[in-house]
Parts: C-alpha cells; sequence; structure tokens
C-alpha cells in the first residue's frame, strides 16, 4: 500500500463514522460519533477540512438535501464512502488488526 493510498488516523476516523453512521452521516452527527467513541475531541474546522481532502481523494462523496423548516432552510450535506474509500480503510483497517494481532493483552492494559 503506498503512502498516498493510505488514510491518514483522523481520516481513518471519519470514513468508519460514515460507514457507522449511513444515511444519517451528516457532519454534527460525525463530530459527536468521533467524539463519543474515539474520545477525541473534533473541531468543525478539522472535520471539514478532512471531509473535503476525502471527497477530492475520492473516498467520500455526498449530496445536499432538502431544506426543512426546522433548519430554518439551510441544506445539510449526507456524506458517503465510496467504493474507493472503502477499499482504502479496509486496506489499512487489516494492516492495523494484522500489526495488533497478538497484543491484546498489552493493548488492554493500556
Amino acid at each position: 500500500m503506498d503512502v498516498a493510498d493510505a488514510p491518514g488516523e483522523f481520516e481513518q476516523l471519519v470514513l468508519l463514522a460514515i460507514l457507522q453512521l449511513g444515511a444519517v452521516a451528516y457532519a454534527s452527527a460525525l463530530r459527536e460519533r468521533i467524539q463519543d467513541d474515539a474520545h477525541r475531541r473534533v473541531t468543525r474546522g478539522a472535520l471539514y477540512a478532512t471531509l473535503d481532502r476525502l471527497t477530492t481523494k475520492g473516498w467520500v462523496e455526498w449530496a445536499v438535501e432538502d431544506t426543512t423548516p426546522e433548519r430554518g432552510g439551510i441544506p445539510r450535506r449526507c456524506f458517503s464512502v465510496t467504493a474507493e474509500g472503502l477499499e482504502a480503510v479496509s486496506r489499512s483497517y487489516t494492516a492495523v488488526r494484522a500489526l495488533a494481532d497478538g497484543l491484546e493483552d498489552v493493548l488492554g492494559k493500556a
């Protein structure tokens, strides 16, 4: 796997969160999911910069939803992982699992 084809650590978290959330993968939900599950503070700027980068790489795409009165007419984007993005995060996930194999006792104590 070429480094250019490997997602960075935060990119991995964003891709995994999009996959977890599915049809409700909005930026606010992504931010909350990463903060809750990864116990990591996520700024809106960092999240949007990463989503833009993942879109440029062709790993993420988005669609604008219809506006609602509750949102004051402000549309929101729903994100999804492309086939290329799924392949990239899958390769990365496989590499991490292979490297962590047998370290359950060590990592469980961390």
